[in-house]
């Protein structure tokens, strides 16, 4: 590895840090902002949802940005706004401006992971992409595993708002170190597919917020059934557009694979149950157990540690078995886990309960992540393997806003913050929810075709022609 290749891993490694470190390191402060800003359940979840919603829905397009207008430049482009919108984030006086200063950290992250990833495989060789590719997951799996603790730390010892602040002066140096270490790269042009992603964005915001807004305004009133309206109608018009653009933000072909569907559909169910746990978890042990913002984060580690832990382990049986047996037993694990999670819940819960059921649910999400992602990415050509890859980090970050949205939605109908037996009520049935969404995730795994499909042996086949035998396998 050349000196030039390991400026190259360490920035863009560190960047990808920061980004997957954003997504969670706000759950651990969630209960202080609460009580700082006066904040309602629903307004709590924009808070992580914009972020969510903003990344999710411009990935692709930001993908796209780097390979038209220079990588590099996009790089750098993003990590200016992602750290202007951290100040703007830290310097919020109510709700509204951070929701907004985070839908915008989301737009920059959107920007800086595609392109991170791009500039990281072109530096490298294929012998030893892969290995570079590798490291470059593990620094980002830190986020995973210390977003959590991070954000318990700083709101323990300064205040919430540092956890903001924290990016400004990390997003400048490697603006800098960027601009003089990273030379410009370019991909194949192509065009942006405006209507493609203005229509999936309306779509996303529509349904999230009716799941949000549905127990506040009623369900049968007119914003909830005016929002979810216009929401299924710019989804049906996002599939007819992507049907016949010749550039598509996300080629709808690749759907009538059962491995890349079947895969695709478990990850979102996936996240969006990693999330919805995530969400409740640290409000529970914060509000109910009395624990300080750091005892939560470490008390957070038995779940996220082992899915880090396990998850490289993981990977590499899925040659051994194939995706689909890993997928459908590791969201199972995962719906026993959070449904062993609801059912022991109580006011005076002894927090070494919760250990067992963690862990099992940590193996289940490390066996459910990599053979999933595996599972969407063999089931297309190796020159489709791009548009593969942001489709699949697209659902999945879409699917931990939908994972948000749905057990908040069932917590605010039966629980609240009145006292610690009304929120346990509501974390009660929210978990509950969080473990059927890893339970449907397991059964739609059972779709996945066992063993390799046609198209990873075949890498040069037209898609049209992998996609009739890859339908017919077992």
């Amino acid at each position: 590895m050349t000196i030039g290749q390991r400026w190259v891993l360490a920035l863009t490694s560190i960047a990808g840090f920061m980004i997957v470190l954003d997504a969670l390191v706000v759950t651990t402060a969630l209960r202080a902002i609460q009580l700082d800003l006066h904040a309602s359940i629903g307004e709590l979840e924009w808070t992580i949802n914009a972020y969510n919603l903003s990344f999710a829905v411009l990935l692709m397009a930001g993908a796209a940005l780097g390979d038209r207008y220079g990588r590099r430049r996009v790089f750098i482009a993003g990590l200016t706004l992602f750290s202007a919108a951290s100040a703007g984030c830290a310097l919020a006086p109510d709700l509204g401006w951070l929701i907004a200063a985070r839908a915008v950290q989301g737009v920059g992250a959107a920007a800086v992971m595609p392109v991170a990833v791009a500039v990281l495989s072109a530096a490298f060789p294929p012998e030893q992409r892969t290995r570079a590719l590798g490291i470059f997951a593990a620094i980002t799996g830190l986020a995973t595993l210390g977003g959590p603790m991070v954000g318990g730390a700083v709101v323990q010892g300064l205040s919430w708002q540092w956890i903001f602040w924290l990016n400004v002066p990390i997003g400048a140096v490697l603006i800098v170190l960027v601009r003089a270490r990273l030379s410009e790269s370019f991909g194949q042009a192509r065009a942006l597919d405006y209507p493609g992603t203005a229509l999936v964005s309306l779509a996303a915001f529509g349904v999230v917020w009716g799941l949000i807004r549905g127990n506040e305004s009623g369900w049968g009133s007119a914003e909830v059934i005016t929002v979810f309206f216009l929401g299924a109608v710019a989804l049906i018009g996002f599939v007819r557009w992507e049907l016949r653009t010749p550039e598509p933000l996300i080629p709808m072909r690749f759907f009538t694979l059962r491995a890349f569907s079947a895969g695709n559909a478990s990850s979102f169910l996936l996240a969006a149950s990693i999330f919805g746990g995530a969400f409740f978890f640290t409000q529970f042990l914060q509000v109910v157990l009395h624990y300080s913002p750091l005892g939560t984060g470490l008390r957070l580690a038995p779940w996220t540690a082992t899915l880090f832990l396990v998850a490289p382990i993981a990977g590499k049986q899925v040659n051994r078995f194939g995706e689909r047996p890993l997928v459908v037993l590791g969201l199972l694990l995962q719906a026993i886990g959070f449904g062993w999670i609801a059912l022991i819940a109580r006011p005076d819960l002894p927090y070494v309960l919760m250990v067992p059921p963690f862990i099992i649910a940590g193996i289940g999400a490390s066996m459910g992540i990599p053979s999933a992602q595996s599972a969407v990415l063999r089931a297309v050509p190796m020159t489709a393997i791009g548009a593969a890859s942001g489709t699949y980090n697209a659902l999945r970050q879409l699917g931990g806003a939908f994972g948000i949205a749905v057990p908040a939605a069932v917590f605010a109908a039966v629980g609240g913050y009145a006292s610690a037996q009304v929120f346990t009520d509501g974390f009660i049935a929210a978990t509950a929810t969080a473990a059927l969404l890893a339970l449907t995730g397991s059964v739609i795994g059972l779709l996945i075709p066992a063993g390799a499909p046609i198209a990873a042996a075949e890498p040069d086949m037209p898609v049209a022609v992998s996609t009739e035998r890859a339908g017919t396998t077992a």
